[in-house]
């Protein structure tokens, strides 16, 4: 089984520094749907991981969040794409739970949901959280300077190995090793 894992926000849709908080807010990046549709075509089982504090923040409540995450899988399927499963962590910042990442709960999670080695598992996120998360389990880590990225790499200390591409649809023909 090939597996690929996705950050959400700033990787298949537009990000927001208040957070995306109603499915109005929830709009892809172009190419985004189509390089998800494009891994599926190709054999990936595509998964997101994405901390979603807003609920923990009561910004937003379960019902908002299963409304965008089902914008979502509508707008992935008139590309002819899905995603397989949504793993997401609504707790706070401040909540020190074990799946917000970048701590690796929510890859655990999924290695176990799927009976998969991640090791080498392609993870693609905006922020160092996501590239910390995907390092610590063996994942391999790519950047998109989409979304939080630009201001990622402006940061520094992004870990060694850590591929970056402009966006998803970079990042999928590269994987798909087309260009």
């Amino acid at each position: 089984m090939k597996l690929i894992i996705l950050d959400r926000d700033g990787v298949i849709n537009f990000d927001s520094d208040k957070c995306i908080k109603s499915p109005d807010e929830w709009k892809p990046i172009p190419g985004s749907l189509e390089a998800v549709a494009r891994l599926n075509q190709n054999g990936y089982r595509v998964v997101v991981a994405s901390n979603q504090s807003g609920v923990g923040r009561g910004l937003f409540n379960m019902a908002t969040l299963n409304t965008i995450h089902s914008k979502m899988h509508k707008a992935l399927a008139q590309f002819g794409g899905r995603i397989d499963a949504v793993f997401y962590c609504p707790h706070s910042a401040e909540s020190g739970c074990e799946c917000r990442k970048p701590k690796t709960g929510l890859f655990l999670q999924i290695a176990e949901r799927f009976h998969a080695d991640l090791d080498g598992v392609p993870a693609i996120g905006d922020s160092l959280r996501d590239l910390q998360a995907a390092v610590e389990v063996g994942c391999q880590p790519m950047l998109v300077e989409t979304g939080k990225g630009r201001k990622t790499i402006g940061a520094g200390g992004i870990p060694k190995g850590t591929l970056v591409f402009p966006d998803l649809a970079a990042a999928v023909d590269e994987l798909l090793g087309s260009t």
